[in-house]
């Protein structure tokens, strides 16, 4: 008896043959159509002209930033609201908050006055 017939009885080699080139053209074919899938699935490259404007993008964003951080400007002049660079904050912020106390009362009272709405106008019916 051979080791064919012990290992799969009814077995002839030309039906497993079949067998295995049928799962092998599946497998290929699978495969071939996952490749083509993926490949026609696939975003657009950035261009240099794409990635030349975000990256002058990016330039002006963080030159826009490091002006907002170490420059002073007033943003609102009418309630005496004032952006300072950064430095200038945390050294304001060590002093004010040598006492939490105070420093809490303060803060308070400066978002009070930011936040504070303007007086409503009188109605022109009245």
């Amino acid at each position: 008896m051979r080791l064919w017939d012990r290992c799969c009885p009814g077995w002839d080699a030309a039906r497993a043959g079949a067998w295995f080139v049928g799962a092998a053209g599946t497998m290929l074919l699978v495969g071939g159509l996952a490749w083509w899938v993926f490949h026609r699935t696939q975003p657009p490259g950035v261009d240099t002209a794409r990635a030349t404007l975000r990256y002058s993008n990016l330039v002006e964003i963080r030159a826009a930033a490091h002006t907002a951080l170490t420059t002073a400007e007033p943003i609102d002049k009418a309630k005496g609201i004032y952006r300072i660079p950064i430095t200038n904050a945390m050294e304001l912020m060590l002093r004010l908050w040598q006492d939490p106390a105070a420093g809490r009362a303060d803060l308070l009272a400066r978002i009070e006055k930011a936040t504070a709405k303007p007086p409503e106008k009188p109605s022109e019916y009245e």
